[in-house]
Formats: C-alpha cells, structure tokens, sequence
C-alpha cells in the first residue's frame, strides 16, 4: 500500500450490468484505507458502491528501472468528505469527456493486496 502514496492517479475495476470496466481515478491513503476521487456524472461510482472493486496503479512511466504495479481489492463505500480531505485531494479537473467535473468520493478497505516488479536494471 505504501507505493500506492508515491503515485496519484489508477484505475477502478468492477462491472456494470454484468460488464466488467476499468475508470480512472485519483486515490489517497487515509486512516479507513484507499480514498477515491472520481468523477459522478460518468454513473461509475452506482456499480461501484457496495460491491467489491479492484484498483490499481503503476509507476509504469515513471522511467524508473525498477517498476511496479500494485493491485488492491475490496468493498468499496461512497463517502462524503470532510473540508480538510477535499483540501488533500486540491482541484481536480474542469471536465471529463467535455463535462464539468463533478467528484464523487469512496472508501475502499483493502482486503487483498498484490504487488509485481519488474527490474530493468
């Protein structure tokens, strides 16, 4: 989890009506686990709440040597924050796919972490 703190950006993983899709989003670490910033008027975040979800990040084009990939999974749970997590967070984008960004936010308490390197040194 701590590599999760070095990068800002991945990818939620779940399925909508029987779909499986991949969404970005913007995560921090807090005290209840993996915080996640995504935007609501996509409707990504009706099949996340409630299920399990998988997320993911990389450091995949960091140019480092050595890379890694950290998957997590668990139940994920909307959540409203607190002024001083949406400061954490600071301004996300003016839009996404041309609309005006609108975050949603969720708590995933990871119950299964995996974690791949790949050293090109």
């Amino acid at each position: 989890m701590e590599l999760l703190s070095r990068v800002s950006f991945g990818h939620v993983a779940t399925s909508m009506r029987a779909m499986p899709f991949v969404a970005p989003a913007r995560h921090l670490l807090t005290e209840d686990g993996l915080t996640v910033r995504m935007h609501a008027g996509l409707g990504y975040q009706q099949a996340c709440a409630g299920s399990v979800v998988a997320y993911g990040a990389d450091n995949f084009n960091s140019g480092d040597t050595v890379l890694w990939s950290v998957q997590c999974t668990g139940t994920a749970e909307i959540i409203e924050p607190t002024r001083a997590l949406e400061e954490l967070y600071g301004p996300g984008p003016r839009s996404v796919d041309g609309e005006p960004f609108e975050p949603v936010y969720m708590r995933l308490v990871p119950q299964f972490v995996t974690v791949h390197t790949f050293d090109y040194s």
